[in-house]
């Protein structure tokens, strides 16, 4: 079948492996100090190895290729399990304990109002053309974000249009919906939060062609979370 998958220039590849750790598919591996892709039915298609390449040694190629095999991805992360301390596909999935802080006895509850201004928010269910679109500050967060960043409403999606998604477990990719949406409305800013883990690079890079592909010159920014919480600058 055609399908998308990574293609590595071996010449730029300078053997760092950065790839090869952010690829939780166990895709890529690294022979003769390059890396190598290993088996493209263990390839997603999403490219969470493209931002960890420091020389852009890695891109998308259309071409013949099996079909991304979950089963099998999913068994050789269970054997890597038995011999690895960390037994963990993607970054992202890693069990972590999280610590919110405890707010004083003396400090009253109150209940703070969503800020959400439209529905429905998730990417693939949004409409592309609709009236709250016009002149909108638009929104595309990763959804975990809205649950690591205790005052996302506040501080995010405040006076936006809101869109969110998750490009590890959504099926295909993001950028034709989002192109069309800046395209054919008056969107007036673009705001990109995301998670810190490398399976949300996704969204980053689909928001970013988005824009592109668009042709419309807009302001935009990218905000990333931590995991426990933080903006990281």
């Amino acid at each position: 079948m055609i399908r998308r998958v990574i293609e590595i220039d071996t010449e730029k590849c300078n053997g760092c492996g950065l790839c090869a750790k952010a690829c939780h598919e166990g895709a890529i591996g690294m022979v003769d100090g390059k890396a190598k892709l290993l088996r493209d039915d263990y390839c997603d298609g999403l490219g969470d190895c493209l931002p960890s390449c420091p020389v852009g040694a890695i891109r998308f190629v259309e071409r013949e290729a099996a079909a991304y095999d979950h089963e099998a991805v999913m068994e050789n992360q269970r054997k890597k399990a038995t011999k690895e301390p960390l037994p963990c596909g993607c970054p992202g999935s890693m069990a972590k304990a999280l610590h919110p802080p405890v707010a004083p006895a003396s400090v009253s509850a109150i209940e703070h109002p969503s800020q959400l201004r439209q529905w429905p928010v998730q990417i693939k269910l949004a409409p592309v053309n609709a009236p709250w679109f016009d002149g909108a500050n638009l929104l595309i967060a990763a959804d975990c974000s809205a649950y690591a960043y205790a005052n996302f409403h506040e501080k995010f999606i405040k006076g936006k249009i809101t869109l969110i998604g998750c490009p590890k477990l959504d099926e295909g990719d993001y950028t034709d919906k989002l192109t069309e949406i800046i395209r054919n409305n008056n969107i007036k800013s673009l705001t990109i939060v995301r998670m810190e883990v490398p399976c949300c690079g996704g969204i980053q890079r689909a928001a970013e062609n988005a824009l592109k592909n668009s042709g419309k010159f807009i302001p935009w920014q990218v905000i990333t979370i931590s995991t426990n919480g933080n903006i990281l600058e």
